[in-house]
C-alpha cells in the first residue's frame, strides 16, 4: 500500500472515533457530513458552487448542487453521484472531487443528492438519478450545458448508480462518457479482491450494506450492472480501481464486460491504492494525480 495513505487513514480513523456507540444510519450521515467538512480542501477560485436545483422524480424531489466553471458559455457537463454505500454522503461530502473536475476541465458538474437506504432503498435513489439525467438533457440550454457533451460518473455506490443509469437510458440519452471510480458492479464476494482485503480499509465486504440497499433485488441489473444481458452500446468508460480495495475485481470485471461488448474502456488499476483513495488527496500525491488523470480523460472526450 502507498505509504502516504497511512497518515490519511490515521486522520480518518480519528475523525470517525467520535461516532457514538449504537449510531443509527441518520447519525452516521450527520457524522460523515462533519468529517467531510473538517477534511475539505479549499474550493478552487474559478468554480461557482452556490446554485442548487430540485428535480421531480418518481421517487420524490431530488436536490442537485451545481459546480460550474466561472468562464460561462456553453459547457460540457458531468452528472456525478457520490459514494457512501448507498446509505450516506451528499454533494457536500464529495465537494473536493466535483469542484476540481469543474475547475480543471472548465465544465459544469451536477452533483446529485439521491435518496439513501435503509429508509429509502432501491429503486428510490436509482429513480432519482435517472430523473436528473433526463432533466439535465432536456433543460441543457437553460443550464448552459451542451446536451451532446453530458457524461455521467461517480465513486463507489455512486459509480454503481452511474453504471446502472447508462443501462436504463441506453438509446435515450447519448452520454458522452462514463467515469466509474472503484464501483460496486456485482455482489460476488468470492472474488480474490474480497478475500485479500476482508478488513478494508474504509469498506468491509460483509454484504450487510448491499442487503439494506436492495435485499430483494439482487438479480436486477440496475442493482448490479454486471448482470445486464448486454453491455453493447454503452458510453466509453474510464474505470478506476484500487489494488487494495475489496471492490477491485468487481470493477475490473465490469471493465472487461464493457470491452467485450465493444465499448472503449480505459482501466486504471490503482497500484498501491485503497477504496476511497480520492478522499486522501491532501495526504497522497498519487490520489490527486489519479483524479487529474480521470479529469484529463474526460476533457479529451469533452473536446
Amino acid at each position: 500500500m502507498n505509504p502516504e495513505l497511512n497518515a490519511f487513514l490515521a486522520r480518518w480513523d480519528q475523525e470517525w472515533s467520535t461516532l457514538k456507540d449504537g449510531a443509527t444510519p441518520a447519525d452516521r450521515r450527520e457524522h460523515f457530513e462533519k468529517v467531510a467538512q473538517n477534511m475539505r480542501l479549499p474550493t478552487p477560485d474559478d468554480v461557482d458552487c452556490e446554485t442548487e436545483h430540485w428535480i421531480d422524480s418518481p421517487s420524490g424531489p431530488v436536490r442537485v448542487r451545481m459546480f460550474r466553471h466561472t468562464s460561462g458559455g456553453v459547457q460540457p457537463a458531468l452528472i456525478y453521484m457520490h459514494g457512501g454505500g448507498w446509505m450516506q454522503g451528499s454533494p457536500e461530502t464529495h465537494w473536493d472531487i466535483t469542484a476540481r473536475i469543474a475547475s480543471w476541465n472548465k465544465q459544469t458538474v451536477i452533483s446529485v443528492d439521491y435518496a439513501l437506504a435503509p429508509e429509502r432503498p432501491f429503486p428510490e435513489g436509482f429513480n432519482q438519478v435517472v430523473a436528473v439525467a433526463r432533466w439535465a438533457h432536456a433543460t441543457a440550454g437553460d443550464l448552459g450545458i451542451d446536451p451532446a457533451r453530458i457524461a455521467i460518473g461517480g465513486d463507489s455506490a455512486g459509480g454503481n448508480l452511474a453504471a446502472a443509469a447508462t443501462l436504463a437510458l441506453r438509446g435515450e440519452i447519448p452520454f458522452l462518457a462514463q467515469v466509474l471510480v472503484y464501483p460496486a458492479c456485482d455482489g460476488d464476494r468470492t472474488r480474490p479482491s474480497y478475500l485479500e482485503n476482508p478488513d478494508g480499509p474504509i469498506v468491509k465486504p460483509d454484504g450487510k450494506v448491499e442487503a439494506l440497499y436492495a435485499k430483494d433485488h439482487q438479480d436486477n441489473p440496475f442493482v448490479w450492472p454486471l448482470l445486464a444481458e448486454s453491455h453493447a452500446g454503452l458510453p466509453p468508460a474510464f474505470v478506476a480501481v484500487g489494488e487494495f480495495d475489496p471492490l477491485r475485481d468487481s470493477g475490473v470485471a465490469y471493465a472487461e464486460a464493457l470491452e467485450a461488448a465493444g465499448v472503449p474502456v480505459t482501466l486504471d488499476r490503482g497500484p498501491g491504492l485503497i477504496h476511497g483513495y480520492l478522499r486522501a488527496m491532501d495526504f497522497c500525491a498519487d490520489s490527486m494525480a489519479k483524479l487529474r488523470l480521470m479529469a484529463a480523460w474526460l476533457a479529451e472526450r469533452n473536446g
